[in-house]
């Protein structure tokens, strides 16, 4: 399939051109996603401060928007840096983390996609129904249910923000408003340990620092760290903390032959479910 082709090339280029990849994100993932960009290969930063984040956003690759810890100043702080990558040409990653669980993470999300040209929005079922307007629970920032959250809905999410949608669960699904892949990668330790949904957003964003096709990008991401998280629970199959370990230490160790042999992905154009 060209598609995995093209994602195995991109995680080569990862690990020679090294992008930055900013990342404006929670309080609680700081070290976990720093840890991750670098295991994969490329260099992270975590420059949240309004005074600097258009000056730190013009030197990365790409860039990240989690509110998953939110205060006003970081949501200024994030739409002063969206709107700057907007200029630059740089491809900027959402995470609406816990939006429907709060009028203030509902409405920040909103504010963001509103004021800044999203290039994926990467989010649980929960999340991304909040945003398209359908029923949905959540509880903290777990999805507990989500109403019409098939590859139709995403792909309909995806043309009607014009942005690449990628929805994590069991099965991933990844939507352009045209073609949709569904990624069946990953393991089910990555929800015993907290931060994973975040690791995905800058992995997915590492992929978006060397490949122009934010579809393409979003899916190799989630192909990668699925990958990751099947080789991790083979060294921990039982032990949340230790396949936290073994989460980077397979990052690391994560081969293009690797991911060819094991990514499981289904591409659908237009008209599948």
């Amino acid at each position: 399939m060209q598609l995995i082709e093209t994602i195995r090339q991109d995680l080569a280029k990862i690990r020679e051109k090294r992008p930055l990849v900013h990342s404006i994100t929670n309080l609680v993932v700081m070290n976990e996603t720093a840890n991750a960009i670098l295991c994969l290969g490329a260099l992270p930063i975590m420059a949240h401060a309004k005074e600097e984040v258009e000056e730190m956003v013009a030197m990365a690759g790409a860039l990240v928007l989690n509110i998953g810890t939110l205060e006003p100043d970081w949501i200024d702080a994030m739409e002063l840096a969206g709107r700057r990558a907007n200029e630059l040409g740089i491809p900027v990653i959402l995470d609406p983390v816990g939006a429907g669980a709060t009028k203030l993470r509902t409405d920040s999300s909103k504010r963001l996609m509103e004021n800044v040209k999203i290039s994926i929005v990467r989010g649980n079922a929960a999340e991304v129904a909040t945003l398209a307007g359908l029923s949905s629970e959540i509880r903290g920032v777990e999805s507990i249910s989500a109403s019409g959250m098939t590859g139709t809905a995403a792909r309909e999410f995806a043309a009607a923000f014009k942005c690449t949608v990628a929805i994590t669960g069991v099965t991933d699904i990844v939507s352009d408003g045209k073609n949709t892949a569904r990624i069946s990668n990953g393991h089910a330790m990555m929800g015993k340990v907290v931060g994973t949904g975040c690791i995905s957003n800058v992995i997915i964003a590492s992929f978006a620092a060397v490949e122009p096709d934010p579809f393409i990008a979003a899916t190799g991401g989630l192909v990668a760290f699925g990958i990751a998280g099947e080789m991790a629970a083979k060294e921990a199959p039982e032990k949340p903390g230790t396949f936290h370990t073994e989460l980077y230490n397979a990052l690391y160790a994560l081969d293009s032959t690797t991911l060819a042999r094991l990514a499981r992905v289904d591409v659908s154009t237009e008209g599948g479910s």
